[in-house]
């Protein structure tokens, strides 16, 4: 699956509520996983971001958690989800969290149509969703120069091969 952002981030434990550090990767079928190390091998969970978020809460609108230590609360995201739990993340800059605030919100509203040479149809559409991304699997040298972003899976690549507006049908 291709990816769509990237990065460090901290991240408040559910239980002790203690800060650490992990590498996040938001993927376009809008999930968000959170590894040990920028090599996203040695995942550690995964949370499905999509149609799932309810509000996500940045900087001072965020009262009820504070900071890591050294960390200014500018950075602070709290992810509430539709089943009641809440993801603490902390970036490093106001900007930052702003930029994962905004690429959390569009994982959240924009369906994902895998295409198959085996199947003529697509999944139905979400009765909210006004934009879908279909992306194909592609195998060889040319892969990566087709999609700027792109997730490493035994060298076979996803290639996004359109974007379409639903509700006006246009590509």
């Amino acid at each position: 699956m291709a990816l769509v952002r990237g990065g460090w981030l901290w991240r408040q434990s559910s239980i002790l509520r203690r800060w650490k550090r992990n590498w996040f990767a938001l993927w376009l079928d809008g999930t968000l996983g959170y590894y040990h190390d920028e090599t996203a091998q040695d995942e550690e969970d995964r949370v499905l971001i999509q149609f799932n978020v309810r509000d996500i809460k940045i900087g001072q609108e965020c009262r009820d958690v504070q900071p890591p230590e050294g960390r200014s609360r500018d950075g602070l995201l709290t992810v509430n989800l539709r089943e009641g739990s809440r993801l603490h993340l902390c970036a490093e800059t106001k900007d930052d969290a702003i930029a994962w605030k905004t690429a959390l919100l569009e994982a959240n509203s924009t369906p994902v149509r895998v295409y198959s040479p085996y199947q003529d149809y697509y999944e139905v559409v979400p009765p909210n969703a006004h934009e879908a991304t279909y992306i194909r699997s592609y195998y060889g040298p040319y892969a990566g120069k087709a999609a700027a972003t792109r997730r490493k899976s035994c060298g076979k690549r996803n290639v996004i091969i359109g974007r379409e507006n639903i509700a006006n049908g246009i590509k």
